[in-house]
């Protein structure tokens, strides 16, 4: 097979269309087109069903995609490892981490990596879900869940906390509680179902103190660490938050240390096969070192 036939097939199986495939190789709709109809010609089969919505894999193209995708991913490995063979860090890096630990916390350290490491493309991926390292959808992951994935070499970056914040406004209009049961006249709100809600009880400030036999009751639900952040700032009562979102700016303020908060552990995660980069070498040593200075 043609690789470059390969190479566009691949692009449009991911893409789901020939024009977003086209925009990723830097290629018109009908060169595009031109050949995916080349190669099913030469293979003297039908890869993709079309219709209005977009593309759909046959049978046989559901196969082929899954050969193309792992040369893909192998192609991009080796061009990792030969750029690493090189004297300096050098050449692409694509980090992933949550939406909101990548916006808050990894954001705003980065420049201070982009200056030491100019010769380094970064490429922050942020995403919730579990993006597929050994596929090379990333070279380099933060997840705050232990890894799925085999094969990855996992360090630990950091000890997730929960604390308990609400704004100065607030605690002036309803009072600053001063024992755990005083919760049980405020406005709590909480984390809805999603993600987090499987990894940990995010809504423990219902529970603590009299809450283990009579739970309080939210006067909010959001399944989103963002939101929450933004409806205490915004007055609308006590919420538990992970210490890393609590930006340097707010006006946020902890209450109630004595609370035993749950924990997650933060990981950095790689492929086996990226335990020699340089590129990978110098990012996790570069994170340690943030988190050491954070956390002091």
């Amino acid at each position: 097979m043609d690789w470059d036939k390969l190479r566009v097939f691949h692009a449009v199986a991911e893409a789901g269309s020939f024009t977003h495939a086209g925009a990723t190789l830097n290629l018109s709709q009908s060169a595009v087109s031109r050949q995916i109809s080349a190669l099913e010609e030469s293979l003297r089969v039908t890869l993709f069903h079309r219709h209005a919505r977009g593309l759909m894999l046959t049978e046989q193209g559901e196969l082929l995609y899954r050969t193309a995708r792992e040369v893909v991913s192998r192609m991009a490995m080796t061009e990792a490892m030969l750029t690493d063979s090189k004297d300096s860090p050098q050449g692409p890096l694509t980090v992933t981490a949550t939406i909101s630990f990548g916006t808050v916390w990894l954001t705003p350290r980065i420049v201070a990596f982009c200056d030491r490491y100019p010769d380094i493309s970064l490429n922050l991926l942020l995403d919730d879900r579990e993006v597929d390292l050994s596929m090379r959808e990333a070279d380099i992951a933060i997840r705050i869940a232990p890894p799925r994935q085999p094969d990855l070499i996992r360090r630990q970056l950091m000890t997730v906390n929960f604390y308990a914040y609400a704004s100065p406004e607030y605690l002036k209009k309803r009072g600053t509680p001063q024992v755990i049961n005083d919760l049980d006249h405020h406005h709590i709100v909480v984390y809805g179902e999603g993600p987090l809600s499987q990894l940990i009880d995010s809504n423990w400030l219902l529970k603590v103190g009299d809450g283990q036999t009579s739970p309080r009751r939210p006067s909010l639900k959001i399944n989103n660490i963002f939101g929450l952040l933004r409806a205490v700032e915004s007055d609308l009562g006590i919420a538990a938050l992970p210490k890393y979102i609590i930006p340097d700016d707010t006006n946020v303020v902890r209450i109630l240390p004595e609370l035993q908060s749950p924990s997650l552990t933060a990981y950095l995660l790689y492929p086996e096969e990226l335990r020699h980069s340089k590129r990978i070498t110098v990012f996790r040593d570069f994170l340690l070192e943030e988190v050491s200075r954070w956390e002091s």
